[in-house]
């Protein structure tokens, strides 16, 4: 995922911050099942896999 992310954010479109989920017991409880997972400020985008064109669709709107 995080070189997808990587790719999409060539285009200096937005920043990036990744969070070790099993380092933080309240995040490994939630998450620990769907990692990698992605989140926008809306909350979640998508998990396991990277959903391009709903990441796509997500930037354009804050865009």
């Amino acid at each position: 995922m995080i070189a997808g992310l990587r790719e999409l954010q060539a285009g200096d479109r937005f920043a990036l911050e990744i969070i070790d989920v099993d380092s933080d017991p309240s995040l490994e409880a939630l998450y620990g099942e769907l990692v990698p997972v992605l989140f926008g400020s809306d909350g979640e985008l998508c998990h396991y896999h990277l959903n391009v064109a709903k990441v796509n669709d997500y930037l354009s709107q804050i865009g």
